[in-house]
């Protein structure tokens, strides 16, 4: 990667005033490499954590169990970005905060490498909270290598940046999935924590390159501000610890009393954060119209990330057992699949943006509301695809792996229909006063999505086996509906979205 840092003429003063990153600030480097560490550590993780739970040298849990884990696991990621950003915000300025959150993602790896139960739950808290920690700001710190929002660089340094995301997600599976399933298990997971380890370490290395803008606390909080923050935070902690700590004593923990209470707060939050949204007195009329539109793309949101979620923990399960995991005689690990979406999103992302300008300059480009809808239709038709290779295991035989493949390439046009979109309207629809905190909103309908997985497979409440003909198949269909629906009411939802388009 330094083979690409060229001398090049920039604005003195500016981060980076001495050598570019493909005509980028030389932060880019540095950020792009760290989330690429980072992702590199995660999606290999990730690959790894449903297999392991219902392997015999693993966890051995039911699949239903395995799949709840994972999915609450996921949805604590997206949830914990809301205070993470709050971190940043309020406490040690992003710069700070994204170097904590590397140092926790590593321990949690670590401890996920001990052959213990213990401290895998611990390993998996920890990662959940560094990644949390980290989401919420990183992208802010590629924002601050630019002059501004009108900056000609900025929407190109993004797209960078959303390249080291894919590469690491994309090479993860391949690395640190055929170690673990092959060799070991915990050497897998060992390896993952190497990764954000080389992530941190020259992100402290190349930190100098960044703005220093990164290092300022935007709204810090008063001593008075901190000391009853801290006293919040130590009174919560000790009501849990006293009342886990009563529950273990007495003999009836489980691992339920951990995920159950997780996975009702994955879906209470989101409502409880929109609500107070629009209750909020600051905001006007327009405002509070917006954020009513916005609803329509968050519930159908969780419906998608519901369906697409379901590519690491479902379809992964499915493929451990019931597929044939070999192209042309050539065996590969399952956790393989969980490179097939990085890779196309990779080619075929400036492709969709190519494709929209081309229709936008001939006035045929589809609104917001079509976007969303197709999207959610094509999530839908992935599930209605896999009713094939569940026929066909039904039927005693094994899936070839290309309906697996075929599954991940519908889910990822649908996610380019729909992700990108959806970023842009959270900002194009976000009050003045919730700017920042709306991006957090957004990826709350990951949680939601996520919690809705959680509390369905989980043997002790819904005890639905996501992997059964019938149960893909009522998936499927809400997603078509909940597409057709969305679009149905599209004028309604234009109204309230006032004059964004």
């Amino acid at each position: 990667m330094a083979s690409s840092l060229t001398k090049d003429s920039v604005r003195p003063g500016t981060p980076g005033s001495e050598k570019t990153f493909f005509g980028h600030p030389r932060g880019l480097a540095t950020l792009f490499m760290t989330e690429m560490w980072e992702r590199f550590s995660y999606y290999g993780m990730r690959a790894l954590l449903p297999l392991y739970l219902v392997a015999p040298g693993g966890l051995h849990l039911s699949a239903g169990t395995a799949t709840a884990i994972y999915s609450v696991y996921v949805s604590l990621v997206y949830l914990l970005a809301l205070p993470g950003g709050w971190v940043a915000d309020r406490f040690l300025g992003p710069r700070k905060t994204v170097a904590v959150s590397g140092l926790i993602i590593m321990l949690g790896h670590l401890c996920l490498a001990l052959p213990a139960t213990a401290s895998f739950f611990v390993g998996l808290g920890l990662v959940a909270i560094g990644s949390g920690l980290l989401k919420a700001n990183i992208s802010t710190m590629v924002g601050h290598l630019y002059n501004g929002p009108n900056d000609p660089r900025r929407d190109g340094g993004f797209t960078l940046f959303y390249i080291g995301i894919n590469l690491g997600a994309f090479a993860a599976p391949l690395v640190i999935g055929t170690v673990g399933e092959n060799v070991n298990w915990h050497f897998g997971f060992a390896l993952a924590a190497l990764g954000m380890a080389l992530g941190l370490a020259q992100y402290l290395l190349g930190s100098r390159h960044l703005s220093e803008t990164s290092s300022v606390v935007p709204t810090p909080l008063s001593a008075a501000e901190k000391s009853a923050t801290l006293r919040k935070g130590l009174i919560w902690l000790a009501i849990a610890a006293v009342f886990y700590g009563a529950v273990g004593f007495s003999g009836h923990f489980t691992l339920n009393w951990a995920l159950i209470p997780l996975t009702l707060i994955g879906l209470i939050v989101p409502v409880f954060v929109i609500a107070r949204i629009l209750r909020d007195k600051d905001l006007d009329s327009a405002e509070k119209s917006k954020v009513s539109a916005y609803i329509w793309f968050f519930v159908a949101a969780a419906v998608f990330w519901m369906i697409y979620d379901q590519g690491g923990s479902t379809l992964s399960l499915f493929a451990d057992g019931k597929a044939e995991n070999s192209v042309l005689g050539w065996e590969f690990p399952v956790s393989w699949y969980q490179s097939v979406n990085p890779v196309m999103i990779m080619a075929l992302a400036p492709v969709f943006a190519w494709l929209w300008l081309w229709l936008n300059r001939r006035g045929k480009e589809p609104s917001t509301i079509v976007k969303f809808s197709s999207g959610l239709v094509l999530v839908g038709a992935s599930f209605f695809l896999f009713l094939a290779p569940l026929s066909i295991a039904e039927g005693g035989h094994k899936a070839a792996a290309m309906w697996l493949v075929a599954i991940y390439f519908v889910q990822t046009i649908g996610e380019l229909t729909l992700s990108p979109v959806g970023l842009s309207v959270t900002t194009k629809m976000a009050p003045q006063k919730y700017a920042s905190q709306m991006m957090g909103v957004w990826f709350l309908a990951v949680t939601a999505g996520d919690s809705i997985t959680a509390l369905l497979s989980n043997p002790a409440v819904g005890g639905v086996n996501l992997d059964k003909t019938g149960f893909v198949a009522l998936e499927a269909v809400l997603a078509v509906v909940a597409g057709a629906a969305v679009w149905m009411y599209r004028k309604k939802v234009n109204r309230l979205m006032g004059d964004v388009r």
